[in-house]
């Protein structure tokens, strides 16, 4: 296992080729079906490979409506597309490509209301189960997060451990605990650890935004990776803050239109993008950023810090900058050129400087960056 160059991944979207679909998104009227996800997931698959990305996050919706309590129309798509998970886990391995899933911010273990809890590990279990009729080994996780607090922190983290008792094997022996950027520290993720095994997976970014414990970055790092058995490798998660003004639209009210049109000023140092028109119904408003928020793109100089402080250990890498793919295709050249030492532990050598170079060539005609957060950006429960 430690032989092998560390990966780097991605989540979900596919930026760097639009034309790539990631599931069947179609309503239920259409009949949509994880067959159909995954004919399209095999092109990711082939891209993956062309572009030398080997670990990916699949997207929690690729069998729509399986676990819709008022559909049980779709409730055996996982098992009917039993041959098809079998191929496109074979092709994976083939590829050498890791994957994993991160179920919703909706998937909650620590829920006070049970049937809510039911329910997730109704999807949870749906999820564990695609994985493994892929008949992928231990390194494909599903990763979740504590969920919410629910006015009394204490009782929230404890009430997760009675939701992991409640799931089933095949779903405990997939699921990892991630620390969280609003709520649940790496010092508790921890406390869950100790109570129930769970492994962990560790966020850089939300270590920065909640750590009221003041834990030592390496020691937390190296006590997550612990928590991984022997022979499968540990991941984590790292992205960047976003560090420019937010663009925030706001509805301008007939009231506030009737003021303008007088002659009357707006709030008192609000700043805007632009001069409202007296007769505009939409302004555009600036704000300073949060710190919970991921980057389009991953700070290279940041990153190679934080690997050098992680010297010696082995563990995967999932990037979410919020590009996606392209983030990871201007990273590499980055570190070749600003981190040579820090990219040889990726297997990126001198030899790929022409085709690293070529990906920035691309990424310099126009790329864009995706406008919804992510599931990791600070979203309350």
């Amino acid at each position: 296992m430690n032989e092998r160059p560390l990966r780097l991944g991605f989540p979900v979207k596919v930026m760097g080729r639009p034309d790539l679909k990631v599931q069947d998104t179609r309503r239920w009227q259409k009949n949509p079906h994880l067959k159909c996800s995954l004919e399209l997931l095999d092109g990711v698959l082939d891209y993956l490979r062309s572009e030398r990305l080997d670990m990916y996050r699949l997207s929690s919706d690729i069998a729509p409506y399986a676990t819709h309590p008022d559909m049980p129309q779709f409730h055996n798509m996982v098992a009917e597309s039993d041959a098809e998970l079998r191929a496109f886990g074979a092709k994976a391995r083939e590829y050498d490509i890791r994957l994993s899933f991160h179920p919703s911010q909706y998937v909650l273990l620590n829920a006070p209301n049970p049937d809510l809890t039911r329910k997730s590990i109704w999807d949870l279990s749906s999820q564990a189960e695609m994985l493994d009729r892929m008949e992928l080994d231990d390194e494909a996780v599903m990763i979740t997060h504590v969920g919410g607090v629910y006015d009394d922190h204490d009782a929230s983290r404890a009430r997760w451990i009675a939701g992991w008792e409640q799931c089933p094997e095949h779903v405990r022996r997939r699921l990892v605990l991630e620390n969280d950027d609003v709520r649940f520290s790496a010092a508790d993720a921890l406390w869950i650890h100790e109570r129930t095994g769970v492994r962990l997976i560790f966020d850089y970014q939300h270590f920065w935004c909640l750590n009221p414990e003041r834990l030592d970055m390496r020691d937390t790092l190296e006590r997550f990776l612990a928590t991984w058995p022997a022979g499968v490798r540990p991941k984590i998660h790292f992205s960047s803050p976003r560090t420019e003004l937010r663009e925030i639209k706001q509805k301008i009210t007939p009231k506030q239109r009737a003021a303008a049109q007088a002659g009357k000023k707006g709030k008192p140092g609000e700043l805007l993008k632009a001069p409202v028109k007296p007769t505009a119904r939409v302004k555009t408003v600036l704000r300073p950023p949060i710190w919970t928020g991921h980057a389009d793109f991953t700070n290279p100089f940041e990153f190679a810090t934080f690997m050098r402080m992680a010297e010696g250990l082995v563990f995967d890498v999932m990037m979410e900058g919020k590009s996606k793919d392209l983030s990871l295709l201007r990273l590499r050249p980055d570190l070749l050129r600003f981190a040579p030492d820090v990219a040889a532990r990726f297997g990126i050598t001198a030899e790929d400087a022409g085709a690293y170079a070529a990906d920035e060539a691309r990424l310099e005609r126009g790329v864009g960056a995706e406008d919804e957060a992510d599931v990791d950006e600070g979203i309350e429960v």
